[in-house]
């Protein structure tokens, strides 16, 4: 099975697959994040589907229960941006790796698949920081920061940053970890309040490595 990229994106054929093995001539679609490779869902494609996918670089499925395609993100505007693809050894499956606009599961997460452990606590907490700022619940200290907008936020950032450099400054290990906690999730508000997210980062970061 030859490897998806940009070159070789409009090569590919349907026809490559081993669709005897696949039931209904469905493919199965595992998406994976291009960036974190947190896995985000399962699908399946016919080959209608896989030609738009190809044709739009927008992950396209084959709805099993409505019979018809659905391009992910058609309504929600959560579209998977395609990057690479891989078929697997027995050219029964395809790997999709896709850039995520917004959460991919329906239900607002990252993923379909619910495994908060491989994502750690960082990111758990970065969802609970959305959360407040959705629903600005009363009394909440992040929610009197979204209150006081980007200047006091950005403040509050300044401010843990400095103090944990003075700690490391001091050689305070224990002292330092307290006060990069608190810049951790100030930081976290901030990338909030400016509509952006932990995986806007390790995109920007991912595009400078290479």
């Amino acid at each position: 099975m030859r490897r998806l990229n940009q070159q070789h994106f409009e090569t590919m054929q349907f026809s490559d697959f081993n669709l005897s093995k696949c039931a209904d001539g469905l493919l199965p679609v595992v998406v994976q994040d291009a960036v974190s490779l947190k896995v985000l869902m399962l699908g399946y494609m016919n080959e209608e589907a896989f030609n738009m996918t190809q044709a739009t670089k927008h992950v396209t499925f084959f709805s099993r229960t409505r019979q018809t395609l659905w391009t992910k993100g058609e309504t929600s505007g959560h579209f998977l941006n395609v990057v690479e693809m891989y078929g697997d050894c027995d050219a029964d499956t395809l790997l999709v790796m896709a850039n995520p606009v917004g959460p991919t599961c329906h239900r607002g997460t990252t993923s379909c698949f619910d495994t908060p452990e491989d994502e750690g606590f960082i990111r758990r907490l970065s969802a609970i920081v959305r959360q407040r700022h959705e629903k600005m619940p009363e009394g909440s200290y992040t929610t009197k920061l979204f209150i006081k907008g980007v200047k006091k936020i950005a403040q509050k950032v300044g401010e843990e940053a400095v103090e944990s450099v003075v700690e490391a400054v001091d050689g305070n290990r224990s002292r330092f970890i307290y006060e990069a906690s608190d810049l951790m999730y100030h930081y976290l508000v901030l990338l909030e309040q400016m509509g952006c997210t932990l995986e806007d980062i390790e995109r920007e970061l991912a595009l400078r490595h290479r």
